[in-house]
């Protein structure tokens, strides 16, 4: 695991946001298989778009400062949107963005001029996808499954990514927490993946690498799947923990048979 993602998790950690993984699967997951289940709903940040692929342009824009920004505004990002949800005080994930990114500027005494913020704000409309997004898709979509991204960012940032990235074409919905004005893990964010895919929530499976998510997730009461990408962090102590912990989205096709 790259030094960057090791600080920042022990940084989220510090606001109540960790990202984390399991390796070994949850007590009672199924198995064999996921009966029932019609369709899948993905989260983005962390589990379908690498939100670190932004730190090579903070390094050339804040050379020698490009890790820390990176680590600081996920966290920031992540913490703005617990906050104001507790708070009621609702704003889309990419005025949280923007907010995290002037934070973290601050907080490390750079000089964030319009231009600069304006060029990390566009990267995170071309977010690099994970290597096992696309073909896991694929094979899921073969499968019948329907799929759907059902996230907390705002809707025209989640449509950018996904097309940027090319895996636009394999999804059925691009969700988003904005239809309720409120942010994971509030269950009515949930309830909008079987709403809007046309199912209902026992028919759902959702999916991420961030184990508060997860947690969110399985209390709303849909099946849930932890992907793995780093084993090194336990899950979060919320009493909601996966059905299915897998290494990777190319493993989840194997769970809806050939």
């Amino acid at each position: 695991m790259s030094t960057n993602r090791r600080t920042f998790i022990k940084a989220v950690g510090a606001t109540a946001a960790a990202v984390g993984v399991s390796s070994t699967p949850a007590a009672g997951a199924a198995q064999a298989g996921a009966p029932g289940l019609r369709a899948l709903a993905f989260d983005a940040y962390g589990t379908l778009f690498d939100v670190f692929s932004v730190t090579a342009l903070c390094e050339q824009l804040f050379p020698g400062n490009g890790d820390a920004l990176a680590q600081v505004w996920r966290a920031k990002q992540l913490q703005y949107s617990l906050l104001r949800s507790l708070m009621g005080r609702y704003a889309d994930f990419w005025q949280v963005t923007q907010d995290g990114l002037v934070y973290g500027a601050k907080s490390l005494s750079l000089d964030l001029t319009a231009d600069r913020r304006r060029q990390l704000m566009d990267a995170y409309l071309n977010l690099t996808a994970f290597p096992d997004v696309r073909p896991g898709l694929e094979a899921l979509r073969a499968r019948g499954v329907r799929l759907a991204i059902l996230s907390n960012g705002e809707p025209k940032m989640l449509a950018a990514a996904a097309r940027n990235a090319g895996i636009d074409t394999l999804l059925d919905r691009i969700i988003s927490a904005d239809e309720v004005k409120a942010f994971k893990p509030a269950p009515p964010v949930y309830a909008l993946g079987p709403a809007r895919l046309g199912v209902t929530t026992g028919q759902m499976g959702f999916v991420s690498s961030n184990s508060w998510d997860i947690n969110g997730a399985t209390s709303a009461g849909l099946t849930t799947f932890w992907i793995q990408r780093n084993a090194a962090v336990p899950p979060e102590e919320l009493a909601y923990n996966t059905d299915r912990v897998v290494g990777a989205i190319t493993d989840l096709p194997a769970v809806f048979g050939a």
